[in-house]
């Protein structure tokens, strides 16, 4: 006995037998199809534009009636009848006949509609943003200008349509090695073919129209407002296939100077467009939260960019504060300031712009502001604090690929490998997502470090075929593949990449002391201490009476135990030169530790991390160091 339904079940059950689904689907497939094609006949018809709003509140009005109808009726090869109820069709026995399989002409209908609604919905679902595209691309961007519309009232402003349209026409076509920019004759051509009566009755969709038929990528439309002896110049940036506003403008002033105002709207357009330009090869967190306004300040930053990637700090110092002196108001500029002096250890430049930065949160936006305590928490408080603020930004937008670089970072100087192997991997999965490369060495040197101290090999292998391909030619990855050679004991190939490493090194300008400290960290990673050693002994003597050569050496024989009282003797030797330098003393604190002298070392250890705090930045191995005496003492 079958089981008897449930009222719910039963009217699911009946919305399927009675085929209102495919009825319903089949109505909106082509109700979308009906509203597409009348949104692109509307302005090559010149149809009135309620036209097409009265399309879509006619379907919509048609869907319940649809629904009823497919409920009660139903499309049979006998024709159109009512459908029967449920008891009526399980009292009837069902009898099959053989048919011949042929192709049914709803299976067509059907397929063609999911076609014509795929080719329609394509470009509205994978849009890409214009100007966005560009930037990946080595294209000039090509733009057209529209006649401004008088709104004014007064037919005084109507000559000034054209005037404004020539104005900016002929402005950006200063720029012909960033911008494409058809005539203004071609344009207005375009316009009087379409017959209208005047520029106000210009619309988006007829601007669009225009500026397709001259490839141009944007175009530029806008109006003119007055109230009294003021005017007001409104403008806006828009895409060409997508109708989407990019960017708008506005500038007011007196009506006197009106030339003056259309210069000023000209340069607002220009410097959006070729910023963008110029932009296409940083990364989107620069582009998507920074403002600039003025490309010669933006050439600089990004020259800037380019050294820091390269890790050349001083000169990309030297590239943010050129941009800086410019446009003293691109915040950006002076963050990656403070942080390329923090990668050259200039701490006390770091904090002085951090803190400068830090005084304008208040004319920022939410994520920028964020930005600038996570730098202030680089600055002046510790990694917890950092992972904090990113975090945040991450909730903002996880689709920033620095955000998760700078996480990875936070958490790798906590030694939460776990944590920060995933962060990193995040940030590269959005690069090749948005198919950028990478422009910082680190973001590839950083995960294929962690991915080999902590044994993930074939991972390490991977990422160095991309990285390869990516940075070719880095000393970073070269010395990294080095360390994984050298830990595969693979000598031959460790020593070719370890020559053209010191080869790239000397072309950098790179000293025999830097080289040979350089090769010491080399072995250090790949763990083979005793070439540690040889190489630390090597540089001390090419600069004997350096205490920073001095130290290196004092805290790896006292770090890995191998002569802890000689470690002592240089680091003594050394703080006979600096006495109150905070990595001298840690050096000399943790051998004490070492020793026994719990009490001694606590002491030196905390004047250390004080003295570090004041004039330098957190390090958690120097906190380890004092959190182990201190649960010593």
């Amino acid at each position: 006995m079958a089981q008897k339904l449930n009222s719910l079940e039963r009217f699911w059950q009946e919305l399927k037998r009675r085929k209102v689904f495919g009825v319903v689907t089949t109505y909106a497939a082509t109700a979308y199809i009906i509203i597409e094609v009348t949104n692109n006949l509307v302005d090559p018809l010149s149809l009135p534009a309620w036209i097409a709003k009265l399309v879509i509140l006619v379907l919509g009005a048609g869907l319940p009636v649809v629904i009823i109808l497919s409920w009660i009726f139903d499309f049979t090869p006998q024709g159109i009848k009512k459908t029967e109820s449920l008891e009526e069709s399980e009292g009837k026995e069902i009898v099959t006949k053989p048919v011949k399989s042929k192709l049914r002409a709803s299976y067509v209908l059907n397929a063609a509609l999911i076609i014509a609604v795929a080719i329609l919905a394509y470009p509205k679902i994978f849009k890409r943003d214009t100007i966005g595209k560009l930037r990946s691309s080595g294209e000039r961007i090509s733009v057209a200008v529209m006649p401004f519309q008088n709104m004014t009232n007064d037919t005084i402003w109507d000559k000034w349509e054209e005037v404004i349209q020539t104005n900016i026409t002929t402005f950006l076509s200063n720029y012909p090695e960033e911008l494409k920019v058809p005539q203004e004759e071609l344009v207005n051509k375009i316009l009087q073919s379409k017959g209208l009566a005047s520029y106000y009755s210009i619309t988006s969709s007829i601007a669009s129209s225009i500026s397709e038929k001259l490839d141009a990528d944007v175009f530029i439309s806008g109006s003119i407002n007055q109230s009294g002896s003021k005017i007001r110049l409104n403008a806006k940036l828009v895409d060409s296939k997508t109708e989407d506003v990019l960017k708008p403008f506005q500038i007011d002033g007196a009506v006197e100077n009106i030339i003056t105002l259309i210069d000023s709207l000209s340069i607002m357009v220009k410097d959006v467009l070729i910023i963008s330009k110029l932009g296409k090869e940083l990364s989107p967190d620069i582009m998507r939260l920074w403002l600039v306004s003025s490309p010669e300040a933006f050439r600089y930053f990004k020259s800037g960019q380019d050294a820091f990637n390269n890790r050349d700090w001083a000169t990309a110092a030297d590239f943010y504060s050129q941009s800086i002196t410019i446009d003293s108001n691109f915040t950006f500029a002076a963050l990656m300031l403070s942080f390329s002096y923090l990668n050259q250890e200039m701490y006390d430049q770091a904090k002085k712009w951090c803190l400068k930065v830090s005084g304008r949160k208040d004319k920022m936006t939410i994520q920028q502001g964020m930005m600038i305590n996570w730098l202030h928490a680089t600055c002046f408080e510790n990694p917890y604090e950092e992972i904090k603020y990113l975090r945040q930004l991450i909730e903002i937008d996880e689709q920033l690929p620095n955000y998760h670089f700078l996480l990875g970072l936070a958490y790798r100087e906590l030694n939460q490998y776990d944590k920060a192997i995933p962060e990193y991997e995040k940030s590269l999965a959005i690069y090749n997502k948005l198919g950028i490369k990478p422009q910082y060495t680190g973001n590839y040197s950083h995960l294929l470090f962690l991915y080999h101290v902590t044994g993930q090999y074939d991972k390490e292998k991977e990422l160095y075929k991309k990285a390869e391909i990516d940075r070719p030619e880095n000393s970073d990855i070269i010395a990294g593949q080095a360390v994984l050679s050298l830990s595969g004991e693979d000598i031959i190939a460790a020593n070719r990449y370890i020559e053209k490493w010191i080869s790239i090194r000397k072309e950098q300008s790179w000293s025999e002391v830097e080289i040979t400290t350089g090769l010491a960290n080399i072995y250090s990673e790949a763990g083979i201490p005793d070439k540690v050693e040889e190489y630390y002994q090597l540089a001390l003597s090419l600069e004997p009476e350096n205490p920073a050569r001095m130290n290196n050496l004092a805290f790896f024989l006292i770090d890995k135990d191998r002569n802890i009282k000689g470690g002592m003797e240089l680091i003594d030797k050394a703080l006979s030169l600096r006495p109150d330098h905070y990595e001298y003393l840690d050096t000399k604190g943790w051998g004490l530790y070492k020793l026994g002298k719990y009490k001694e070392a606590l002491e030196i250890l905390q004047k250390s991390w004080d003295l570090r705090m004041k004039n330098a930045i957190y390090d958690h191995e120097a906190f380890l160091h004092l959190e182990a005496a201190k649960k010593a003492d």
